[in-house]
């Protein structure tokens, strides 16, 4: 039986000026699983994932980690096991040197020179970036600078990927690599975007997150070929599923589903 890498039950969250993000929000991801958050600018997904390390507590609500309550005693344990991508690299990105901040996280962990070393060097490989060691992340482009984002959080050997709109600002060449590379990891992934075509490939479940609630969640297949459910939740179809509407295919779903799932296990 497959384990649960991540529990969440009736989430609340309001920011200090009474702005209410999160709205009992309840989900369950599992170990092994890459599961899409979807929703519009403004509906809490990135508010969602920070709560996910700690970054974000709420009073209201529960949320499980690998079996570990998000409290005091285990937000250590945890920050082990769930590393978090910002959406903009500058947020994530602060020293002199990529060899510098891909080491940060090891360094926390106290582990040897040794270690930290082979760690940022296995890091920088995973992300196809051997050799940027001694170079100024300031001075890398916007991809790159995403990339070393990713390698600072694969550093820790964490256990779940957390990634705010990874294809974000960046162009089609670059958005492409980055998918490939996401979708060769084997590791829990949790991506929140509005780049469904991305969450097409990438996701085997789908969260649709909407004004703090969870309106709908199903297989990639399900969520995404429902044009009227993305439609009303200001979000575009795939853009398979716009064709096959323009060509008078209004009852393609299984089709689709399929389609989206072969995409997903590089069939296409």
């Amino acid at each position: 039986m497959v384990s649960k890498a991540l529990e969440i039950r009736n989430l609340e969250y309001a920011y200090p000026d009474g702005t209410r993000a999160l709205k009992g929000v309840s989900m369950d991801v599992f170990e092994g699983e890459s599961v899409g958050v979807i929703g519009p600018n403004g509906a809490g997904k990135s508010t969602l994932l920070l709560h996910l390390n700690g970054i974000l507590r709420s009073k209201n609500g529960e949320i499980r980690v690998m079996d570990m309550h998000m409290e005091d005693g285990n937000l250590q344990k945890i920050r082990r096991k769930v590393g978090l991508v910002f959406q903009d690299p500058d947020d994530q990105l602060f020293s002199p040197t990529v060899f510098d901040d891909v080491a940060f996280g090891p360094l926390n962990l106290g582990l040897s020179r040794e270690e930290v070393e082979e760690r940022v060097a296995k890091a920088l490989e995973q992300v196809n970036m051997p050799g940027y060691e001694g170079r100024s992340p300031h001075h890398l482009s916007f991809g790159e600078k995403k990339r070393v984002s990713i390698a600072t959080v694969l550093s820790i050997q964490p256990e779940i990927l957390v990634l705010d709109e990874p294809t974000s600002n960046i162009d089609p060449g670059t958005r492409r690599g980055l998918i490939e590379l996401l979708n060769g990891f084997e590791i829990t992934k949790i991506i929140a975007s509005h780049d469904i075509e991305m969450i097409a490939e990438l996701c085997d479940r789908v969260f649709l997150l909407y004004d703090g609630k969870i309106i709908k969640n199903g297989d990639v297949g399900e969520i995404l070929t429902d044009a009227e459910l993305l439609e009303s939740h200001k979000l575009e179809p795939p853009i398979m599923v716009r064709l096959f509407r323009g060509a008078g295919y209004s009852n393609a779903p299984l089709k689709l589903g399929e389609g989206i799932r072969k995409i997903k296990h590089n069939i296409y």
